[in-house]
C-alpha cells in the first residue's frame, strides 16, 4: 500500500516519528508540510498526518494543510499527535476538521516524546526522557500494524476533564499564538549565525544589523530557541536556566533541507 506522511516539526519529535514509522510500513514518503515545494496533492493509497500538539489542540499550519485538501480521496487516512502527556481533544479537533472537507479520517494516535515547550521548564531528566523514547518506538510499532491492516478505531483523546478545559484554553488563546513571539529576546551571546531565520517554518524572522528580529508570525514551535547553537535566544525571564532540546536522532540539516527558502 503506498503511502505517504505528511509532518510538521520544529525541534525534531514529529519528524522522528514520522521516519520511524515509515520505516515500519517498509518505506512510504515523507513530505513537510512547510515545504512550499511538496505536492498538493498525491496519489497514494494511504495518507498520515505527523505533528506537534500546540497548545491543547491542532497547529495552524496543520489546519492550513486540512482545509486546502485537495485531489482524489484516500483509501486511508491515520494521524499521530506528538506531545508531552496531554492529547487533550486535538484528535477529535482534526477528525471534525476533516470531515468538513468530506474525508474521513480512520484513525489517529498520540505518541509522547519529552517536552520542547521550554517556557514551562526543560525536557526533563534525562532516564525519563529516556523511557519516553523506548516507549514511543514501541508504540509506533503498533500504529504500524494499525495501518498495515488499515484498521478504523476511535481517536485516541485525554480525559474529559482535559478535553474540556483545555480545549476552551485552545479556543481563547488560538488567535494570539502569532503575536506570543514579543517574549522572544537575544542575549549577547548571539553570533549572528542566523540559524533562527533558516529553521522558522513561516519565515517569522528576518535579521536587522545581524540580530533576529520577531515579525508576529509565530507558530511557538520554538525551534529558533531550540536549535540555536550558542542558546542566545530567550523567551521570557527563566528560559536562560532550562536545557534546550531536540530530538536526539533528528539533525539540524533534517530540518533546514524541508524548510521553504527566503521569499
Amino acid at each position: 500500500m503506498k503511502t505517504t506522511i505528511f509532518y510538521l516539526t520544529g525541534t525534531g519529535n514529529s519528524l522522528w516519528v514520522a521516519r520511524t514509522l515509515a520505516q515500519e510500513l517498509g518505506g512510504a514518503d515523507l513530505k513537510s508540510i512547510a515545504d512550499p515545494r511538496r505536492e498538493k496533492a498525491v496519489d497514494s493509497k494511504a495518507i498520515g498526518l505527523v505533528f506537534p500538539v500546540h497548545i491543547w489542540g491542532v497547529p495552524r499550519l496543520v489546519l492550513e494543510f486540512v482545509r486546502e485538501w485537495k485531489g482524489p480521496h484516500p483509501a486511508y487516512i491515520f494521524a499521530a499527535a506528538v506531545n508531552a502527556g496531554q492529547v487533550a481533544n486535538t484528535l477529535v479537533q482534526l477528525k471534525k476538521e476533516f470531515k468538513k472537507g468530506g474525508v474521513k479520517l480512520f484513525a489517529g494516535f498520540e505518541v509522547v516524546l519529552p517536552s520542547n515547550y521550554i517556557p514551562w521548564g526543560g525536557p526533563g531528566p534525562k532516564d525519563k526522557r529516556k523511557q519516553r523514547f523506548a516507549s514511543a518506538a514501541k508504540k509506533i510499532s503498533e500504529i504500524a500494524a494499525a495501518i498495515k491492516d488499515k484498521k478504523e478505531l476511535p481517536v485516541e483523546r485525554g480525559p474529559l476533564w482535559q478535553r474540556v478545559l483545555f480545549s476552551l484554553f485552545y479556543k481563547t488563546t488560538f488567535s494570539q499564538v502569532p503575536k506570543m513571539d514579543r517574549k522572544f529576546w537575544v542575549d549577547e551571546k548571539c553570533n549572528q549565525c542566523s540559524i533562527c531565520s533558516k529553521v522558522c517554518p513561516v519565515h517569522n524572522i528576518t535579521l536587522q544589523d545581524g540580530n533576529p528580529v520577531w515579525n508576529h508570525r509565530c507558530e511557538q514551535c520554538f525551534a529558533c530557541l531550540q536549535w540555536c547553537p550558542k542558546e542566545a535566544i530567550q523567551y521570557g525571564k527563566k528560559t536562560p536556566q532550562y536545557e534546550r532540546y531536540h530530538h536526539p536522532e533528528v539533525q539540524l540539516n533534517d530540518l533546514l533541507k524541508s524548510r521553504p527558502s527566503s521569499p
